[in-house]
């Protein structure tokens, strides 16, 4: 089963003004899930947890500024950090990102990931879908998860942008139905980032728009 990612260009031109713009309230039509403009003392992004240990994801995960744009820096990862953060996911699906690999070594797969959670399961545990940069899987490939494993979307293979800021658009709650054949709940659970083993990957501003 396939799944391709679409990169509109009216999309990229609402990414682009938001992505130069302040972007700490919601708008119409547009709400900015984080652009770390909030960090404490030791770099770590405001409002985040990690998935298993704190001490070490802060570490791990720093905010950091590169010529007037802030984003989160991701290096030797081995776990994810999240943020709970609610939207109406049926009235702003599109979510958009940049990310930027800046090292990564033969084997580590997947290379970076982004996971969008519109719901919860009975157990109350998050129900995501992850978007993935991989070394191996062709862009496109999707992989049904299980009880405890994010149903998985490739957007990025291999080295191609190494080095470079790749910008990702996808509508999450088209691919949510799709892979769950179930509306989402009415709000949002959050998101979640992961850089993969041995990693260097930065994470730009993340934000929802309406179609």
């Amino acid at each position: 089963m396939k799944h391709v990612a679409a990169m509109a260009s009216v999309g990229a031109l609402v990414v682009l003004c938001a992505f130069s713009a302040p972007m700490s309230a919601q708008s119409a039509g547009l709400l900015v899930l984080d652009e770390y403009s909030a960090k404490d003392a030791d770099g770590f992004p405001t409002a985040w947890k990690a998935q298993r240990q704190e001490t070490k994801a802060r570490k791990q995960y720093t905010v950091q500024t590169e010529k007037g744009m802030t984003f989160l820096a991701a290096k030797g990862a081995d776990q994810r950090v999240y943020k709970r953060i609610a939207w109406d996911p049926k009235a702003m699906p599109i979510v958009t990102w940049r990310w930027r690999v800046k090292k990564a070594p033969a084997g580590a797969d997947p290379i970076a990931a982004v996971f969008v959670s519109l719901d919860t399961d009975l157990l109350v545990i998050p129900v995501a879908t992850k978007y993935v940069w991989s070394q191996t899987k062709d862009v496109g490939t999707m992989t049904e998860g299980g009880l405890f494993d994010a149903s998985e979307i490739v957007l990025q293979k291999g080295s191609r942008g190494f080095g470079e800021w790749v910008e990702q658009r996808v509508n999450a709650y088209e691919d949510f139905k799709r892979i769950h054949r179930h509306e989402p709940a009415a709000q949002a659970w959050g998101i979640s980032l992961l850089g993969g083993p041995g990693v260097e990957v930065d994470f730009g501003p993340i934000i929802v728009t309406a179609p």
